[in-house]
């Protein structure tokens, strides 16, 4: 058995979440044994460094890894560059010249993006996988290798099956054992030691003071979608030490930073939630109360035309406006709301409370309400799930709130 902590050290694979420990054990029970492996994912979340933990912790470890980027390579050339030629097989192929397969031999070769191969070539790589057995362009003589391969894709290749782009075939000879990289956005609590990791090794060699990250700042991270994954908080963290050199890095610094990343149309911003030039906790408070006041100030509404006779047609919504601007009185206690008879903001109570308090009664009015659903009392506050779990241990809440019958 392969030891996972050992496994994480040497492939440099960092993360304690769920996911990231599904990665490790999965690389663990197939390096081993000698077969193909897909490793999908989106585009920077790693899929390179989880094949060269593959190979390192393989019977191959000693002999090379080739590593082929099957998208960079043009089409013309790239059954030449996998397979190699033989001199005078087209313009410029000056000499024999041996191909990755070739030079791979005994290792493990690596092909990255292996959707982008043309259909012609990928009826010799299924010949490759199948038997080891190809032929260098401009040759008749059938040449051998023997490598392991392992492919990677940010692609849907079922779905490119179903186009016609990609061979059946090949695509269920390679999906034997299929290695699946999560985004970044599934796996936020491992943010803080990538930052960590990337900022130390990026000062080190370039000789930079480094003073750290403050929490607030790595909260700011979390709440980024990150398009570009593992990829574009490396090169986040790094612009950031540059342009910042030697100083504590703050919630503001990276807030200015990600609106330099973010869409100028929040509607076209798919990298939700956008960053707004207050903490998430005063944002969520502040959505609180604003529903707050926009159920009271229906209800008034209500009751004012029902006690004049008025009945309002189904499916009125009510405007914000003011009461003063409906010509109606203020009631004598303004901020008074009532629900069960319970008071939520009771007049005599402006001066003694704290936003601290309402938002702790919100909270556990809320889970009691929802019979401590925790998913549905988010969404009615209007918050993560992730904020409420937080919220609830910061209060000290009883877990297990139930309802009253």
């Amino acid at each position: 058995m392969i030891d996972l902590d050992r496994l994480q050290k040497q492939s440099r694979i960092i993360g304690t979440s769920d996911s990231v420990q599904h990665v490790l054990e999965m690389i663990a029970q197939v390096a081993p044994v000698d077969i193909s492996v897909l490793v999908t994912g989106e585009s920077g979340v790693g899929k390179e460094l989880v094949a060269k933990a593959i190979h390192k912790t393989s019977k191959r470890s000693n002999d090379s890894m080739v590593v082929v980027n099957c998208g960079a390579i043009p089409e013309g050339i790239i059954e030449s560059e996998l397979f190699g030629h033989k001199k005078g097989s087209f313009t410029g192929a000056s000499e024999d010249r041996k191909g990755y397969f070739e030079e791979a031999h005994k290792g493990t070769i690596f092909l990255d993006e292996i959707g982008e191969t043309p259909l012609e070539t990928q009826v010799k790589l299924l010949r490759v996988l199948e038997s080891g057995e190809f032929m260098r362009v401009g040759e008749v003589k059938m040449r051998y290798t023997d490598v392991r391969v392992i492919a990677a894709t940010n692609k849907n290749l079922g779905e490119l099956v179903k186009k016609g782009d990609f061979r059946q075939d090949l695509y269920y000879r390679l999906k034997t054992v299929t290695v699946d990289v999560p985004a970044l956005r599934k796996r936020v609590e491992d943010i803080g030691p990538l930052v960590e990791r990337f900022a130390l090794e990026f000062t080190r060699s370039n000789d930079i003071l480094y003073r750290g990250f403050m929490p607030e700042a790595i909260r700011v991270l979390k709440q980024y979608e990150w398009p570009g994954n593992v990829r574009e908080l490396k090169h986040l963290v790094e612009k950031i030490i540059v342009l910042q050199k030697g100083e504590r890095i703050t919630a503001e610094i990276v807030q200015n930073e990600l609106l330099d990343v973010l869409p100028l149309d929040p509607i076209q911003n798919t990298a939700l939630p956008v960053i707004v030039n207050q903490s998430s906790d005063k944002a969520e408070i502040d959505l609180i109360l604003r529903q707050l006041f926009m159920l009271k100030q229906d209800t008034e509404i209500i009751q004012k035309m029902l006690m004049s006779g008025q009945v309002p047609p189904t499916g009125t919504q009510f405007p914000i406006i003011t009461p003063s601007e409906m010509g109606m009185p203020l009631p004598e206690k303004s901020m008074e709301i009532m629900e069960d008879g319970h008071k939520l903001i009771r007049d005599d109570a402006i001066g003694d409370m704290s936003i601290k308090d309402l938002e702790e009664e919100a909270i556990t009015r809320s889970l009691k309400f929802f019979n401590n659903n925790r998913r549905k009392t988010a969404r009615s506050l209007g918050m993560s799930e992730r904020t409420l779990y937080r919220k609830i241990e910061e209060f000290g809440l009883d877990p297990k709130i139930k309802r009253r019958n």
